[in-house]
Formats: C-alpha cells, sequence, structure tokens
C-alpha cells in the first residue's frame, strides 16, 4: 500500500492505552517559596484567591496536579516547591483577611457563624422569605463577599534644576549614579508614607472633572469603604521604583445581624436597596476591571535641617477592582 505524505493519515487510527500508573494527582497542598519565605497552602486555599492575586502568583498558570511515576508515585518528603516572585508580607495579609472572613462567616467550632443564622433568606418554605431578590440568581445570600483593590505605582522622578544627582548615567559603568539612586529611594519613601486609598484619584477627578472616576469612589464608599480609609498594605518593590498596594474591605450587603453570635433568624434583617447596590459588584466577580492614570505631584525630600529639595514625581497607577465569594 502506498504510504501517503499527510501527517494526518500518518497518525495512528489507535489510541495506546493509558498507563495506570502515571495518571495524575491532584495536589491538595502547595508549598510556595516567596522570595525565601515558604508557605504551605491547601488546594481550597488558593482556588479562593483573588484571581488578580492568582496572576501575580502564576504569571505563566498553575497545575494543581502532578504526574505519577511509574513505581508509585512521589514520595511526601518530594513535595513540589513553587518559586513565587511576590512580597510574603502581602500574601500573608491577603491570607489573614480571607481566613477571618471566612471563620467569621460560615462559623468556626466555637462560633456558629453568620451564614447559619440567614438560612431563612434562602429557604423557599421560610414564613417571611425575602421577596426582592432570588436566592437561586444571588450568590451573595450564600456566599461572604469581599472587595479587592489594587494599586500597581510607578513613578518617575525628575530632580530639580541644579541638583547634585543627574539623571545622566555613569560615563564608566552605564548605570546611574548613587546620588541618583538615594533621590529615587528618598522619593519612594516620602510616596509610600501616602496611605489614603482614594487621595489620588481625587485629585484626578478635580483635575479633569472626570465624573466616571467619582461615581467609582462614590459605589465603593457605598459598597464597604469609607472615604478616609487607608491601604491595608503598602511597600515598596525592591530594586523598582514601583509601589503595591492593597485593600480588603467586606462587601456592604444589606444583610445585618444584631447579635453575630446569635445562630437563628430572630435578629437578621435585609435592606432591599442596599443588597440591589452590592448585586451590582457581581460585575467584578472573577472580571477585575483596571483603571490607569498619570498623577503630578511635588515632594520634597530634604533631611531635618536642610533646605528645601523639591523633586518633581510623575507616577503612573494602575487600579484592579475585583470582586471575590468564598
Amino acid at each position: 500500500m502506498a504510504t501517503s505524505s499527510s501527517p494526518i493519515t500518518q497518525v495512528s487510527q489507535h489510541a495506546p492505552a493509558p498507563m495506570s500508573g502515571l495518571q495524575p494527582q491532584l495536589l491538595t497542598r502547595l508549598t510556595l517559596d516567596l522570595r525565601g519565605q515558604k508557605f504551605s497552602v491547601d488546594r481550597e486555599t488558593i482556588m479562593n484567591l483573588p484571581e488578580s492575586v492568582l496572576l501575580c502568583l502564576f504569571p505563566n498558570g498553575l497545575v494543581l496536579s502532578r504526574q505519577s511515576t511509574i513505581d508509585g508515585g512521589e514520595s511526601d518528603e518530594e513535595e513540589d516547591v513553587y518559586a513565587v516572585d511576590f512580597d510574603p508580607q502581602c500574601f500573608s495579609f491577603v491570607l489573614s483577611f480571607f481566613r477571618q472572613a471566612q471563620d467569621t462567616f460560615y462559623g468556626t467550632s466555637t462560633f456558629p457563624g453568620l451564614y447559619q443564622a440567614q438560612q431563612h433568606l434562602i429557604d423557599p418554605a421560610s414564613a417571611h422569605p425575602p421577596s426582592d431578590f432570588s436566592a437561586s440568581q444571588n450568590p451573595l445570600l450564600t456566599k461572604q463577599a469581599i472587595i479587592v483593590l489594587r494599586e500597581e505605582l510607578e513613578y518617575f522622578s525628575i530632580p530639580p534644576k541644579g541638583d547634585k544627582a543627574k539623571t545622566t548615567a555613569e560615563p564608566t559603568t552605564g548605570q546611574p549614579s548613587e546620588l541618583l539612586i538615594d533621590l529615587k529611594k528618598a522619593c519612594g519613601t516620602k510616596l509610600l508614607e501616602k496611605k489614603s486609598i482614594f487621595t489620588a484619584l481625587q485629585r484626578n477627578v478635580s483635575k479633569e472633572n472626570n465624573l466616571a472616576e467619582q461615581h467609582l469612589i462614590d459605589m465603593l464608599c457605598m459598597s464597604g469603604f469609607e472615604r478616609e480609609d487607608v491601604w491595608g498594605y503598602r511597600a515598596l518593590e525592591p530594586n523598582r521604583c514601583c509601589i503595591s498596594s492593597i485593600a480588603l474591605v467586606l462587601l456592604k450587603t444589606g444583610i445585618s445581624h444584631s447579635n453575630p453570635s446569635d445562630p437563628t433568624p430572630a435578629g437578621v434583617s435585609v435592606d432591599n436597596q442596599q443588597m440591589g447596590t452590592a448585586q451590582k459588584l457581581l460585575l467584578f466577580w472573577r472580571k477585575p476591571a483596571r483603571k490607569c492614570w498619570w498623577d503630578g505631584l511635588d515632594v520634597d525630600i530634604a533631611l531635618p535641617g536642610e533646605s528645601a529639595r523639591v523633586v518633581k514625581l510623575w507616577s503612573r497607577r494602575v487600579w484592579t477592582l475585583e470582586l471575590s465569594l468564598i
């Protein structure tokens, strides 16, 4: 029989039988190495993390299974360690907030949790079921919702005219001078002290008269944030002119508990108007939204006793807004 040069006809019609000893195994726990600090995290916790955080942790994706070897699989001692370029303190902050929110909502061995007291909201046989929304179409009745707001701030320093820190590179090394590096570090420290969440965006609203940005601030403040809130975690990235910030708040769903320790529905009430506002945030569930803008600012980096040393900063701010349900 004549052979064909087509790559399709050269493929075997019969798939090889799978080898029983090489079936992939789902990982129950992952060991992450975040800049030298190790975390052992269970699979469910990883899956509950915000999409925007997962993208930072695993920009190339993550396979939650591993291939077994022919002799029966890897031993427990030979665990996979994933090296991740992410701030370990920020990761601890996120894990702690999510763990506390989960314990408050679902309860612990000593605390009944809020979910038990609001079971009647999803029970069609309840004597007082909610009338303005359907439990089957509203996950806010059965899940704890968390608003996740992140900011990546990249800044550029422009030394004043005649300053000792020059923007030109060293002629011998091609690298920036130590004086310029020190100036950039001082500028980063000044920016790090500005922890208010909405000040920069409100400044942009006032300058550009951008109503959409004002509506964004108003929506977030109606849903859980306060206008004077500060970032929950904020830090300079190593060896970069970049500051990463994150804020986490529980979404205001309109479900109130007069006594959080009472597992009965007696003290549970629902504000349907607030629930309607909260449902708008479901647009950001598993669909992070980004906003980017430039911000100009003058900072004085003079040390105590020195004359003023004002540096012009241009900052590129990128906000990522997301809703997580756990």
